[in-house]
């Protein structure tokens, strides 16, 4: 007689496009959990690795009569929203969303919740956001479903709003004119040590109905932060304190010298005052077996992916166009980086946009403005980098390793992906990545990125200065490919 298992127990994620949600969902599948997922819009999981390995349920909480469908037979739910824009309305919104939440779960039977809210001293005069996000677990627990509630400070981890912005301006200012908050106390946490506390609640009845504050090995302050990000990265860094800086214009600030927008930075700039570091020791009795990391471990993890060039990722490509024969540029950022994409439905198979990509250089050249890219090499040659000299090592094949002008081969996909990183002098790293994706009509999607994780101001610089020539090259590029594909 064979022996039948019964099924794991079906739990819910929600928040799945934002960073956490983003990263605990393959951590449950690998845990060996059945996953479903509720988002807004499905459109923006594509691409994701687990997706074919989920349930995926289309709701929204703000409207209680599409969440039925998302908590039905669900043992566990992971409540993984909340608002992070200035405005008067964001905390009645949050409330209102938990409180459908909660409710929906009751009814349908959901056995628990478990939330990850923020650190941070109730008794205090928190800021507005970090009193929202505690005063959602509240809202959660009116509902008879038991909550377990996590309160984090900083996450540290690329991708992570607060770190994102500690390393923005780290990586772009060489000398910062800071307000008093760099001498706040706080105690980041690792997104590696996050995830172990929020898989690990699964299987651990100890957690339920708890209120859990974790942290990571050590308490700094924000300027410990800045100038530990900067010597893991190499760089020299003066910070000059003032004793007047209010958070609107440090808002601004952010958002002239970072990609966060200032409507996002204020909200996150008033929590700063606000210390957030752990007081009760709930976390290290329940979870003995979870040893946090410390801030430069944490770092140097989170660090580790970009120099091992993982840059494929599906990041929040909502802006690009839904007209499909368009070929939106789109700028974002992930892992500290700045992409560029660009999209062209191909009238030919991938297999032939595949060879039009894999058998750019060398002789063949680069299609479009080839004299743009044989003057970068000369002009490379010319301080010491490797330059255009080395060709390729066979008209059409690439393997991965190979040489090919100056890039290398990084990585190949038969008939679907090639990605090349510079090996020319640049400040910073930089990569060109192809991909070819079937249509139903039998058409090719071809997406272009380039990648580039800038190196201090200069690297910066270097973007902002050429963009507009890389903007053309590269437009100018996708369609020649697309052209020679759709030719053989």
């Amino acid at each position: 007689m064979t022996d039948r298992h019964p099924p794991s127990p079906l739990i819910l994620v929600t928040g799945v496009t934002g960073y956490v949600g983003g990263r605990l969902v393959p951590a449950l599948l690998a845990a060996g959990y059945r996953v479903r997922v509720l988002v807004r819009d499905p459109v923006r999981i594509e691409g994701r690795a687990w997706l074919s390995q989920v349930q995926v349920v289309q709701g929204d909480v703000l409207q209680s009569g599409t969440l039925d469908a998302a908590l039905a037979n669900v043992e566990v739910a992971y409540y993984l929203i909340h608002s992070m824009r200035a405005g008067d309305d964001f905390h009645a919104r949050d409330i209102h969303a938990a409180r459908n939440f909660g409710a929906v779960a009751q009814r349908q039977g959901v056995k628990r919740i478990i939330y990850l809210g923020g650190l941070g001293d109730s008794s205090a005069q928190l800021s507005q956001h970090l009193r929202s996000r505690q005063q959602t677990g509240d809202a959660l627990r009116e509902s008879a479903v038991p909550v377990t509630e996590f309160r984090a400070g900083v996450i540290v981890g690329s991708g992570s709003l607060s770190f994102e912005m500690i390393r923005y301006l780290t990586e772009r200012v060489p000398i910062m004119i800071c307000p008093r908050w760099v001498y706040t106390r706080i105690q980041p946490i690792s997104i590696r040590d996050t995830l172990n506390y929020l898989v690990g609640a699964l299987a651990t009845p100890e957690s339920i109905g708890q209120i859990i504050e974790i942290g990571g090995a050590e308490v700094v302050t924000y300027r410990d932060m800045i100038l530990g990000y900067a010597e893991a990265r190499g760089l020299r860094r003066i910070l000059i304190p003032v004793p007047v800086l209010t958070p609107r214009l440090s808002s601004y600030w952010v958002h002239w010298v970072t990609p966060i927008h200032s409507d996002i930075a204020r909200p996150l700039i008033e929590g700063l005052r606000n210390e957030v570091i752990v007081k009760d020791d709930t976390a290290r009795r329940i979870f003995p077996q979870i040893e946090p990391v410390n801030f430069a471990t944490a770092v140097s993890r989170a660090l580790e992916k970009l120099a091992a060039s993982e840059v494929e990722t599906s990041w929040s490509d909502a802006l690009i166009s839904s007209q499909p024969n368009h070929q939106p540029a789109v700028l974002t950022t992930h892992e500290g980086m700045i992409l560029e994409r660009r999209k062209l439905i191909v009238s030919a198979p991938p297999s032939a946009v595949f060879r039009a990509f894999t058998s750019l250089g060398g002789a063949t050249g680069w299609l479009y403005f080839n004299w743009a890219w044989r003057l970068r090499g000369m002009l490379d040659r010319l301080i010491g980098g490797v330059g255009m000299r080395r060709g390729r090592r066979h008209p059409t094949d690439v393997r991965v390793g190979d040489a090919l002008d100056f890039w290398r081969v990084e990585a190949v996909e038969p008939d679907r992906l090639l990605r090349l990183r510079a090996e020319m002098k640049v400040p910073g790293l930089a990569w060109l990545q192809f991909k070819a994706e079937p249509m139903d009509d039998g058409s090719t999607l071809l997406t272009q990125t380039a990648f580039f994780a800038p190196k201090g101001l200069l690297g910066l610089l270097y973007w902002v200065v050429l963009y507009p020539l890389h903007s053309l090259i590269f437009s100018g590029l996708i369609r020649r490919i697309g052209q020679r594909a759709a030719a053989t």
